[in-house]
């Protein structure tokens, strides 16, 4: 019997097999930011363990709430900025130099074909767009991965999600997951993990199939994959080019980690994205979800762009198509972040910061902090916001606030209208 691509990552990995449902697994990346990590770290000292396994394997960051916005989210930076210090971990990324993290470290090249990574951050399963078994983790976990740089995992099951047909004018990866996860449920992927593939994965750049990935937790998954291609080979290029004769010795090489012919799986579910229009979100859960022409006219007071989720280059050329000469609605207040400096530098170089600057929008630092309702961006009670993150949870960008789900077009387009609109009337 063949194996999927995470039953081979785990067999590379296993350190050890306690019982018949749990494998430890050698990690390859640890991630940390400033609001799981310091808990860890405090625990840690606490016990005398205040060491790390290997600094190269740990990679740090500032990020949800960038520069802090008062005493406390100050504290959980210097507890962090002192421990990575301390520990002499070389990949620190302070303020200036910090970015969203699901959009940093691939972007650093942190990411690899066959990698385990984990970090305690629910959207970790983002990185498995690299064809790598990516995982969120609790506060224990985080600490024996910190310390031992192992983790325990159960062995998932995996689900084939097959995606063919052709993408749409004004239909975009984030429009297809949010049909997928419709389609599955918030429970519908607990415990698995989500196996992304078909002709529509292949032609996506490595900024789609992210934005595929990082959503697959909103399905319940553990992790989302792809398999790893000359996609892959070509963004990882720069850091792999010693490794491999050309590009297509790394494409070559990452092929051992694609999932065989007749590897098993708990289900496979094709979707056929031929005719899919652009979605929104209109609850307070990721798989309430419907065409965006149904909720047409539905009031916004505010636009978000950003996030790990379509904060990166792609996604700001998309939306700058849209306002390019327009300005925003005056009933809105729209807003920008950048994932990384990278992606913000690039969008000055390109001409796009000013396109949404002339459009009316803000433009801030790369931070997470509007996505989770803790700075740059929170709604006050009975406000409503079309974002480009990937939770419309009750209250998660403010209590009482509202948050509809939608593409960087489809919330480029509602800015400009005021009111939540099929972008493709603008495009």
């Amino acid at each position: 019997m063949g194996k999927t691509i995470t039953e081979k990552i785990f067999a590379a990995h296993r350190r050890d097999v306690p019982s018949d449902n749990n494998v430890v697994l050698d990690i390859d990346v640890v991630m940390c930011h400033e609001i799981t990590t310091p808990i860890a770290i405090n625990d840690l000292m606490e016990r005398g363990m205040d060491r790390v396994f290997d600094p190269q394997k740990i990679k740090v960051v500032i990020d949800h709430v960038t520069p802090s916005k008062d005493s406390k989210t100050a504290t959980q930076a210097k507890i962090l900025r002192d421990w990575a210090r301390r520990n002499r971990i070389k990949d620190f990324f302070d303020i200036g130099a910090n970015g969203v993290c699901h959009a940093l470290f691939p972007e650093k090249g942190f990411i690899r074909p066959g990698y385990t990574v984990i970090m305690g951050d629910s959207h970790t399963c983002t990185h498995g767009a690299f064809g790598a078994f990516a995982a969120g983790i609790g506060t224990t976990d985080l600490e024996v991965g910190i310390l031992k740089g192992v983790c325990s995992f159960r062995l998932p099951e995996t689900m084939k999600i097959v995606i063919t047909g052709k993408l749409g004018k004004g239909v975009y990866a984030k429009d297809v997951i949010l049909r997928i996860i419709k389609e599955l449920t918030v429970n519908g992927a607990t415990d698995k993990v989500m196996e992304f593939c078909g002709p529509v994965v292949d032609a996506m750049s490595m900024e789609a199939r992210m934005t595929l990935c990082n959503m697959a937790i909103e399905a319940g998954a553990t992790c989302g994959v792809c398999m790893p291609d000359r996609v892959t080979a070509e963004y990882l290029w720069p850091f792999i080019k010693e490794q491999y004769a050309d590009v297509d010795a790394a494409v070559n090489d990452f092929k051992k980690w694609h999932s065989d012919a007749d590897a098993r799986y708990v289900a496979e579910k094709i979707f056929d994205v031929s005719n899919l229009n652009p979605q929104v979100t209109y609850g307070f859960k990721p798989d309430e979800v419907k065409d965006i022409a149904d909720m047409a006219g539905t009031r916004v007071d505010q636009v978000y762009m950003g996030s790990c989720t379509n904060g990166r280059i792609e996604d700001l050329r998309a939306a700058a198509t849209v306002l390019k000469g327009r300005r925003i609605a005056d009933n809105v207040r729209a807003i920008l972040s950048p994932a990384t400096p990278q992606v913000f530098t690039q969008a000055l170089e390109e001409g796009l910061i000013k396109i949404f600057m002339d459009a009316g929008f803000c433009v801030t630092n790369p931070t997470c902090g509007a996505c989770l309702g803790m700075s740059n961006g929170v709604l006050a009670a009975g406000e409503v916001c079309a974002s480009t993150t990937n939770r419309n949870f009750n209250g998660r960008m403010g209590k009482g606030g509202m948050v509809h789900l939608m593409s960087p077009v489809s919330a480029a387009a509602t800015a400009v209208r005021g009111a939540i609109v099929d972008p493709r009337e603008m495009m």
